[in-house]
């Protein structure tokens, strides 16, 4: 069954007691477990619901866990609260002392969570340009344990070549763990391509229409599930049935809206190109593009995220500001077009000097194309850049 399929037709698709086409919303915090206590016929086991208290268990999560595990092609899904809380809890199965390299350009909010917290714990963590394999290779110490990647990196749509960087971690016994939030499991498949751990934040396209913050782990193998859920189970960061639902909901048309929102990502990306007040455009569809060929060799499209710098700050500020079509936001992957400002919003809590160092200025502004018309939207952009 091809996956545009799938995220029709999978486990969460009928409802086993009524066919309804979809699982409800068990909207409880506790379920009865009397059965469980009732005397048994002679040699009869005894009952053990399988749900007993909905920080450990819901069944309108477990549909949603069960989705994105067979959409990822792995062997367990998990349901976070947020994306964050779905990294903090994947980084939370190692130990102080233990040491995991990174990717240098990675979310803001993951940058936050290791730097923060986890490095305050004990965590050792080397930040890497993970373009350079070799570069990789030499952050190797004793007491490494992971390596956590982000393709294309957010906010400047760099490209770490996955095969190899996901083959090193192999040889070296390293658990990697790959974001594929800007992919989704339509566009690109890290466990397929070597991964152990992958990380949506859902509140992006998979839940599609900026109505839901969600987080959804998948692991190759059961042995790290059981990792995962200890930490889910043990944080309680979990999400609710109702977001579940949600989620759930908007995974179905997940195919269709990635297909337009990526066809206008690129109309916009080629026509930014030739604007006067337009420095650069970051996005691997463009033929030019840096490790377009490494994306286009792991991944099915390009995506629909892109980020372009201005010739000069103000220019930026004037675009945030005079835009109509576009929402000056937090956040991505909605019907909506987004506009996003990385120095005061998504990468804000990197200093200052290491966001200069790694091109995030503030000239950048990141786009998310939405559903509207490309002609209203490129009208839109060249006013606001006048």
């Amino acid at each position: 069954m091809k996956i545009g399929t799938m995220l029709i037709h999978n486990s969460a698709a009928k409802e086993g007691h009524t066919g309804a086409l979809g699982t409800p919303v068990f909207q409880t915090s506790t379920f009865d477990q009397g059965v469980s206590f009732r005397e048994n016929a002679p040699g009869e086991a005894p009952v053990q619901r399988e749900f007993d208290y909905a920080r450990s268990g819901n069944p309108t999560r477990k549909a949603l866990e069960e989705t994105i595990a067979a959409l990822e092609g792995g062997a367990k899904g998990y349901a976070f609260s947020s994306g964050i809380a779905a990294v903090a809890s994947a980084l939370g199965i190692f130990s102080a002392g233990d040491h995991i390299i990174t990717a240098e350009d990675i979310y803001g909010g993951s940058y936050r969570i290791i730097n923060t917290f986890y490095k305050r714990w004990g965590l050792e963590v080397t930040a890497v340009n993970a373009q350079n394999i070799d570069e990789i290779r030499r952050s190797l110490r004793p007491n490494t344990k992971a390596l956590f990647l982000e393709t294309p990196s957010n906010p400047l749509l760099k490209i770490t070549d996955l095969g190899a960087a996901l083959a090193f971690a192999r040889e070296a016994a390293l658990v990697s763990i790959v974001d594929n939030t800007f992919m989704t499991p339509i566009l690109q498949r890290p466990l397929e391509l070597g991964a152990d751990i992958v990380i949506h934040s859902a509140t992006k396209f998979l839940g599609g229409h900026s109505d839901v913050v969600a987080g959804l782990t998948v692991t190759r193998n059961e042995e790290l599930g059981k990792r995962i859920y200890a930490m889910q189970n043990g944080f309680g960061a979990v999400l609710g049935p109702w977001d579940c639902w949600i989620v759930q909901r908007g995974i179905k048309t997940l195919k269709i809206r990635l297909e337009a929102q990526q066809k206008t990502a690129l109309f916009l990306a080629k026509r930014l190109l030739d604007n006067k007040n337009v420095e650069a455009v970051y996005y691997p569809g463009l033929e030019n593009a840096e490790g377009k060929a490494v994306h286009d060799a792991q991944a099915s499209g390009p995506g629909v995220v892109f980020s372009f710098k201005t010739k000069t700050t103000a220019q930026a500020l004037r675009f945030l500001g005079k835009t109509r079509l576009a929402a000056a936001a937090v956040s991505l992957g909605g019907v909506e077009t987004i506009a996003s400002y990385p120095v005061k919003m998504s990468h804000a809590s990197m200093p200052q000097a290491e966001r200069e160092r790694l091109g995030i200025t503030d000239t950048l502004i990141r786009i998310s194309a939405g559903l509207e018309e490309s002609e209203d939207l490129i009208a839109d952009f060249e006013e606001a850049l006048l």
